[in-house]
């Protein structure tokens, strides 16, 4: 099944999609495929451990490898959150960067990364009991448009009424974080507010960037729902 159908379907699903943990040994394997590859080292970076266990469970696997170190890493984000570390970590490697160093530098970008998203309904965070049914009637009856946030593996939400009023809020979101050092779309299958967002938010790309585009995964839009669109930023030191 692709993003697109995935996405498309997922409205009229039943019973709802559910998500889990991948097992220890799904762990396991990918690290020996690495130390076949002649790794010499792993550093594993996840979605934080705020959202989920997959960092708890990536540690266990850890453990069963004796070869070589494994550095599991929770960079408290998620979608291009993670993947913006990931790839700077990723540049650092193939530069041939001491491990130890790439955490250090990888840690205190984590500090600095936000993730910013706002969604098109409540309906699918109550679908997957991430939100009361008192809060999702009374977030209806308002018409709220949710903002979500995360920081250092700390989330919040923020409400406000309109699309345009949470778009701007969004954007107002990523100006208070002041200069940046990258800066990433994130969507959930959301083409043409993607495009609007792109052509509105182009004054905070930082000079001499492309900004990456990214199609939130289905594990985390199962909770969150089609038509999500916003940001992943590295703000500057």
């Amino acid at each position: 099944m692709t993003r697109e159908e995935f996405y498309t379907r997922l409205p009229d699903f039943k019973p709802h999609p559910t998500t889990a943990v991948p097992g220890i040994d799904a762990f396991v394997d990918v690290f020996r495929k690495a130390i076949d590859k002649g790794a010499e080292a792993i550093i594993s970076l996840h979605i934080g451990k705020a959202l989920s266990n997959t960092v708890d469970v990536a540690r266990l696997a850890a453990e069963k490898i004796k070869e070589i170190p494994v550095h599991v890493f929770d960079p408290g984000n998620l979608s291009l959150g993670t993947g913006l570390l990931v790839r700077e970590a990723a540049i650092m490697a193939e530069a041939g960067e001491k491990v130890k160093v790439i955490l250090e530098v990888i840690a205190g970008k984590a500090k600095r990364t936000y993730t910013f998203a706002v969604l098109s309904t409540l309906e699918f965070l109550r679908r997957s009991g991430r939100l009361s049914n008192f809060m999702f009637g009374l977030g209806s009856l308002l018409i709220l448009k949710p903002i979500l946030k995360m920081n250092d593996g700390v989330t919040d939400m923020e409400r406000t009424r309109t699309f345009n009023g949470s778009h701007n809020r969004l954007m107002q979101l990523v100006e208070e974080l002041g200069e940046l050092e990258q800066l990433a779309f994130v969507h959930t299958h959301a083409p043409e507010k993607l495009a609007l967002l792109q052509q509105e938010a182009a004054y905070l790309v930082p000079e001499g960037t492309i900004p990456l585009v990214g199609e939130v995964s289905p594990v985390i839009g199962a909770h969150i729902g089609p038509g999500a669109v916003g940001f992943s930023v590295i703000k500057a030191a």
